[in-house]
C-alpha cells in the first residue's frame, strides 16, 4: 500500500539516484574485472590454512545466528515474546515430568 503512494516522479528520481551511484562509482572496476575490490582484505589471508580457519569460523558464526533467531522465533510463537519469561509458558511440553521426582528420586 505504500507503494502506491510515491508519485511517478518519486520513483523516477530512486531510479536516477541509483543509476548515478552505479554508473559513477564503478565504472573502472567493469573494465579491470575487479568490482567490490576496494584494496583490503578483512577475513582473507595470503596463507591458504589461515584462510580456510577464517572463513570456516565465519561460517560457522554466521550457521550459529541463523540458529538462534531461529529460537528466538520459536520462543516468540510459543510464549507471544521473543524476549518472555519461560515460567509464564505453563503449557510447555518441557513441564511434563515437572511434577515428578524421575531419577532425583
Amino acid at each position: 500500500a505504500a507503494i502506491s503512494k510515491v508519485p511517478a516522479l518519486g520513483w523516477a528520481q530512486i531510479v536516477a539516484y541509483g543509476g548515478f551511484c552505479e554508473l559513477s562509482a564503478g565504472s573502472d572496476d567493469w573494465k579491470t574485472g575487479t568490482p567490490g575490490d576496494y584494496g583490503f582484505k578483512v577475513l582473507t589471508s595470503s596463507d591458504p590454512a589461515e584462510k580456510e580457519k577464517k572463513l570456516s569460523a565465519e561460517l560457522a558464526n554466521g550457521r550459529l545466528a541463523m540458529m538462534a533467531i531461529l529460537g528466538m522465533f520459536f520462543q516468540d510463537g510459543l510464549t507471544g515474546s521473543a524476549w518472555g519469561d519461560w515460567a509464564l509458558y505453563t503449557a510447555s511440553p518441557l513441564r511434563a515430568f515437572e511434577g515428578e521426582l524421575g531419577v532425583q528420586a
